[in-house]
């Protein structure tokens, strides 16, 4: 099967960095596979898990909050406002994102925020709940 050169950088590292099948992205306008020969694009992301497919039997999860990723037929780049493996994550890591989100969530009165809010803190309870398989 094709690959294409995937990059993921975090604020404090390069969290991955190789040759993939696949990646799949929490897009801000909705989830996304990125396939090799995949059309030229450039989208922001939102919270959610990006699922890094190595090959057919082996990948990875990271979470991811926001960020943007540039796409081309042969690479993708992912610059993560914050990202974390999953292994790495707890679920105090996670309950204390929601409650950071909650807390910003009550602190504004602007309605597409509110709504921004929501569905990061969905994304970060579908994440705990990943935990714990």
């Amino acid at each position: 099967m094709a690959t294409f050169q995937f990059d993921l950088v975090g604020p404090e590292r390069i969290l991955y960095s190789g040759a993939v099948d696949a990646v799949q992205l929490p897009g801000s306008e909705g989830e996304m596979t990125v396939l090799p020969g995949h059309a030229p694009v450039l989208t922001t992301l939102k919270t959610g898990m990006l699922v890094i497919t190595e090959s057919p039997q082996h990948g990875k999860r990271v979470l991811v909050r926001g960020g943007f990723a540039e796409i081309n037929a042969t690479s993708l780049t992912v610059i993560a406002e914050r990202a974390t493996p999953l292994e790495e994550l707890t679920p105090a890591i996670i309950d204390a994102d929601i409650a950071a989100a909650e807390l910003l969530y009550d602190a504004t009165d602007d309605y597409d925020r509110k709504l921004e809010l929501e569905g990061q803190i969905a994304q970060l309870r579908e994440a705990k709940v990943a935990l714990s398989f």
